[in-house]
């Protein structure tokens, strides 16, 4: 991650062929360590510290801090050897006493600190207010929930084959999906590839924000869709169990991979391909229905994303707005008379939601707003101006936003 992957791109390509146990433990590890991060860098004091410490640092002071199973002295034994490893005697010598120092200073201290940078905090404070800016950080700085949306299998299928591993089982809200937890009492990550229906497609992971996002675009049944910004695949292949024919482009090509294997594995009718939005990929007002998925922030993700909150600025902000309106810029011409173009993101910032809609709307008055039909999702999930929008401290969901606009000439 330090060189430049995202958490996911990391967790996948170096915990997969790890056994359970491990890959578990290093999953928790890394992800405590980006939650707690500011929090651990103030208790180590790491603005003085060689930089080649940093990390081992941090995971010595988050097992000493969060990791009840974890003996302290097999964290402090387990850290000084990297930092052998990592700068010298000298190096090892100062871990050591950092983390015995921090072990008899915080003694029985336990649980994970909420942590975001101060700018963040800050904007989210100004949007939410602070109780709600406070809950939001404690959303992120909590474990995520698994959700499953079923696909092959149906729903009492998938949720008895389950049961039947001893996997606990609920409702997801708003009846979208089917929250898992793993056996037993003790937290602990699960890894869906060895839930039962996995090999089979039974089921795709997709949280609920995402398949209420598919259910509010009410794409029309049998008419051909575009998701304009696809991989890894998830909306595509909801989009296709609700009745749309749906060609999945993405311009990015290192990720299709990922897209045809959803795909694949879910046995969807969906085609595949390279294609860069902005290079109108399709003739104009050919399809029926285009899903402007867009690039954005994540900051309604931070809980399932760590590591966004440390790879965002203010100014990223404004760069992926700019992105956004160019995106849906180009796919407007490419919906055909009558048809709807929806616009999403997994943003809480206004900036990337609905003042890119909001702009496009005032220079192509031949769209307009148009709400789904009644019933498709819940009221609460809509704004005044009848677009979706969840906020996890509020829904008990990813915070995402969609807005329906249809062509009307």
């Amino acid at each position: 991650m330090r060189s430049g992957a995202s958490f996911a791109a990391a967790r996948d390509r170096h915990l997969s062929g790890l056994a359970e146990r491990d890959r578990r433990l290093a999953y928790q590890l890394a992800g405590g360590v980006l939650r707690s991060q500011a929090d651990l860098d103030r208790a180590l004091a790491l603005a003085t510290v060689d930089p080649r410490l940093d990390d081992i640092l941090r995971l010595g002071a988050y097992q000493l801090r969060a990791l009840a199973r974890v003996p302290a002295y097999a964290a402090v034994s387990t850290s000084v050897e990297l930092a052998r490893d990592a700068a010298g005697e000298g190096g090892a010598r100062f871990v050591n006493q950092a983390l015995r120092r921090l072990e008899r200073t915080r003694s029985g201290e336990r649980g994970a600190v909420p942590s975001h940078p101060a700018w963040l905090l800050a904007r989210w404070r100004k949007q939410f207010g602070a109780d709600e800016a406070a809950r939001l950080v404690a959303w992120n700085d909590a474990r995520p929930p698994l959700t499953l949306q079923p696909v092959r299998w149906d729903p009492d299928t998938l949720r008895a084959r389950l049961q039947e591993a001893d996997f606990g089982v609920g409702d997801a809200p708003y009846g979208a999906g089917l929250r898992v937890s793993p056996p037993g009492t003790a937290p602990r990550s699960l890894l869906p590839a060895r839930l039962p229906g996995f090999a089979e497609g039974a089921f795709i992971v997709q949280d609920p924000a995402q398949a209420l996002v598919c259910r509010y675009a009410a794409f029309p049944a049998g008419g051909l869709a575009y998701d304009a910004c696809a991989a890894p695949g998830g909306k595509a292949v909801m989009l296709e169990r609700l009745g749309a024919r749906v060609v999945a482009g993405d311009a990015r090509r290192d990720r299709m991979a990922h897209l045809v294997q959803t795909v694949r594995r879910a046995g969807v009718a969906i085609r595949p391909a390279v294609a860069d939005l902005l290079a109108a990929p399709c003739a104009a007002g050919a399809l029926a229905a285009v899903l402007v998925d867009a690039p954005c922030t994540a900051t309604g993700t931070m809980a399932r994303h760590p590591d966004a909150r440390w790879r965002i600025s203010a100014r990223a902000i404004d760069r992926a707005a700019a992105r956004q309106r160019a995106l849906l810029e180009a796919g407007g011409p490419l919906v055909q008379s009558g048809g709807t173009l929806v616009y999403a993101t997994c943003s809480l910032e206004p900036e990337e939601n609905s003042d890119v809609v909001n702009d496009f709307l005032e220079r192509h008055p031949e769209f307009r707003r148009d709400a789904p039909p009644p019933g498709t999702v819940p009221a609460e999930l809509l704004t005044e101006a009848g677009d979706f929008q969840s906020i996890p401290q509020r829904h008990g969901i990813d915070g995402a936003y969609a807005a329906r606009l249809v062509r009307v000439r």
